[in-house]
């Protein structure tokens, strides 16, 4: 009994300061494009893998700021470059090595947002290094990171539409 007296007022705090109403976005991240072509030189693990990193990243930020509640966001994963082999380009390619050998990286995403009330916007970002200059950090998709986390800034700060 002595429980449920501490524990009642912590949960109707909870319930309190969660509204009811907030929906948080769902996103949905496919391949397409000329990516189709390149799942197998890449490999299929790595560019699931990517595909479930975009869908984290931009529901993470967007649940993070409350932004585009309610709505749904359709992206499709077009261009994916790795600014390191991948395990299946390493293993296919004789000379490459998955620790000194590096590249300019980056990704396309296209697709829509499709907010709460039926609106429907398109996106799309590209980000990659112009340079073997400009490559920063040291993992397989430091450029696509990249352009993941700046697409998630874009869509929290309403400038859906970019580069």
């Amino acid at each position: 009994m002595r429980s449920f007296a501490f524990l009642a007022p912590l949960t109707l705090i909870a319930a309190l300061a969660t509204p009811a109403f907030a929906q948080t976005p769902q996103v949905n991240v496919t391949v397409g494009g000329d990516l189709t072509e390149d799942v197998e030189d890449l490999g299929q693990r790595d560019v699931d893998r990517q595909l479930e990193r975009l869908q984290t990243v931009i529901e993470r930020r967007l649940a993070r700021d409350g932004a585009l509640e309610g709505s749904q966001i359709n992206l499709v994963l077009t261009d994916l470059k790795p600014n390191r082999p991948t395990w299946e380009q390493a293993a296919e390619t004789p000379g490459l090595s998955i620790i000194d050998s590096f590249s300019i990286g980056g990704a396309t995403i296209e697709g829509e947002v499709i907010t709460a009330d039926g609106q429907r916007l398109p996106v799309r970002y590209s980000f990659y290094s112009s340079s073997i200059a400009e490559v920063r950090g040291y993992s397989t998709w430091q450029d696509a990171e990249q352009t993941y986390a700046r697409l998630a800034s874009n869509l929290v700060s309403g400038r859906l539409v970019s580069r």
